[in-house]
């Protein structure tokens, strides 16, 4: 059974399968055998703990605290918790891209037992992040520390993945022009943003907020792409996915979060298109090789190429290969060989003029990009 979340706002230049952009009612594990093998780019885990509480909690004037205590967090013993956790993890395993990422989010509870799992079955752990609450609840009886974070396992398929997503430009731009940290100081979900049914109380227990879910999926994931919940609740990566251009799937067996959430998405609205571009590096940008800039009549083949200071010089020969004295190549190699170095970028070093100035190279291999962007 699925349930739609009418998200039609979410674009993307292909037609979608029908089960994209839904909420599957069931058992995450019988429920993923729904979807194709390595149909979806993203998945994001927010599995039970397994808390394994003992009795209520109380604060010093004796009110009960509303802790976790639902049957979906209740296991027999850790093997039966990690029987399930292999189970589900095979699950998403084989649903996931070979070029897809997963996060598991999780506390001390169980993020050690989820991590050994995750490494038996193959994953390759990329970072573990640290969720540092700025407004955790406090430690009531006194006897430890105050449980400030949890953590989060970002993993690819497996040690050799490679074409995964990174968004490393767009999170330093969004930190100030400084890497971001593999610690991240967020604050719980709380206000308007925390889901509450008519009587006034948390419709779910460990409802995340949306500005996690925000850096998970803009470091991670790319408009346009497929991200699965395994354990959907109220549907925040939904929310955030539609509302940042990204496709979702859930899977949820509870109908009070199903009706919860599909109604918490149908109410968002997605971003523009235009507001959807992030920064990029130029590894991000297409492969151009210099012959190109001869193909399009943008460097004739005769024209001399010296470095920025003129010491250096080579003639362009017709196949794109430099020539400076004798000594011939790309112009990487020769680049090298004239400085005597192991390793140059020739995009930087030889330089044209334009009539008046020295320009790199560089400059007209932007003027193809930018051509192949705009197609």
């Amino acid at each position: 059974m699925s349930v739609s979340s009418k998200a039609a706002g979410t674009r993307a230049p292909l037609a979608q399968p029908e089960w994209v952009d839904t909420i599957i009612k069931g058992d995450c594990v019988a429920a993923l055998e729904k979807l194709p093998p390595k149909s979806v780019d993203v998945i994001f885990a927010d599995p039970p703990y397994n808390l394994q509480l003992a009795g209520d909690l109380h604060r010093p004037d004796q009110s009960k605290v509303d802790a976790v205590n639902d049957h979906w967090d209740q296991f027999a013993d850790f093997e039966a918790y990690d029987m399930f956790t292999r189970a589900w993890l095979l699950a998403c395993r084989r649903v996931l891209k070979d070029t897809g990422t997963i996060w598991v989010i999780g506390s001390y509870h169980n993020i050690f037992r989820v991590g050994t799992i995750m490494q038996d079955l193959g994953f390759w752990v990329l970072n573990d992040i640290v969720w540092r609450k700025t407004n955790p609840m406090p430690n009531f009886r006194g006897k430890r520390f105050t449980n400030a974070h949890e953590t989060m396992i970002w993993a690819s398929k497996s040690p050799d993945a490679k074409g995964y997503t990174f968004n490393y430009e767009a999170l330093k731009a969004f930190n100030d022009d400084t890497q971001m940290r593999s610690d991240w100081t967020l604050s719980l979900c709380t206000g308007q943003e925390r889901l509450k049914g008519e009587d006034g109380k948390k419709v779910h227990p460990t409802q995340k907020p949306e500005s996690l879910l925000f850096r998970v999926l803009l470091s991670s994931s790319n408009p346009g792409d497929i991200i699965l919940d395994p354990f959907f609740g109220t549907g925040t990566t939904g929310a955030v996915a539609r509302k940042l251009g990204r496709h979702f799937v859930g899977v949820e067996r509870e109908d009070a979060y199903i009706s919860a959430a599909g109604a918490r998405i149908d109410a968002v609205e997605p971003l523009p298109l235009e507001a959807l571009s992030v920064s990029t590096g130029k590894r991000a940008q297409p492969r151009v090789p210099f012959g190109s800039l001869i193909e399009n009549g943008l460097m004739e083949p005769g024209t001399v190429l010296t470095c920025a200071k003129g010491k250096h010089r080579a003639i362009v020969r017709l196949d794109g290969s430099l020539d400076a004295d004798g000594q011939t190549g790309s112009i990487h190699k020769v680049g090298a060989k004239v400085q005597d170095l192991e390793a140059c970028n020739g995009w930087t070093f030889w330089h044209f003029s334009d009539g008046e100035t020295l320009k790199p190279i560089d400059a007209l291999r932007q003027i193809i990009r930018d051509g192949m962007n705009a197609a």
